[in-house]
């Protein structure tokens, strides 16, 4: 027997810049059996640019705009895992939108994990700035309500392998046995 999430469903990871959505997306999805997407890689596969550029472009408000287009449109697919951008939950329509058919797990760091991973990225447009460390504070305090209240559980990345995220979460959702 393998063990499938549930036939339809998705699983949304949302969180701040630098928690491994995309790597514990990845993960998840293979364990699952599942399709695995990223929205920023998704907007730029579309827009045929990268993320920094389209900020620079386009300004955060309109990259947001893209952002939630994206957003829409993969919420709509089904056995997906979707790793959203950190700020994917700032548009009330996207929370709304991922809470529909998906089970949206919300992954969490401390800020000092944050800073940690995020150190070297140049890629993270909103991290561009003289004081990252307050930077991430920011975004967390104003963000961390939309993260809770969009969630269906909370789990915890700081100082963790893949492995145990990943274990934590399967103990999480529901599962269900199929014949091989």
């Amino acid at each position: 027997m393998s063990k499938r999430f549930h036939d339809g469903l998705n699983i949304v990871l949302v969180g701040p810049m630098g928690v491994g959505k995309t790597t514990i997306g990845r993960h998840l999805a293979k364990n699952l059996k599942m399709r695995f997407i990223d929205s920023d890689r998704e907007i730029e596969r579309q827009m045929g640019v990268d993320v920094p550029l389209i900020f620079e472009l386009e300004g955060e408000s309109g990259f947001r705009k893209r952002e939630s287009s994206v957003i829409e449109a993969l919420t709509s697919q089904h056995d997906l895992v979707l790793a959203t951008g950190g700020g994917a939950v700032l548009d009330a329509r996207s929370r709304e939108l991922m809470r529909c058919n998906s089970i949206v797990i919300y992954l969490s760091a401390s800020v000092d994990h944050l800073l940690e991973r995020t150190a070297k990225d140049t890629k993270r447009p909103l991290l561009q700035t003289a004081n990252p460390r307050a930077r991430i504070q920011e975004l967390l305090a104003f963000r961390e309500p939309l993260y809770q209240d969009v969630a269906d559980f909370v789990v915890n990345t700081g100082n963790r392998t893949v492995k145990a995220v990943i274990k934590e979460i399967l103990a999480q959702i529901p599962i269900k046995c199929s014949p091989q």
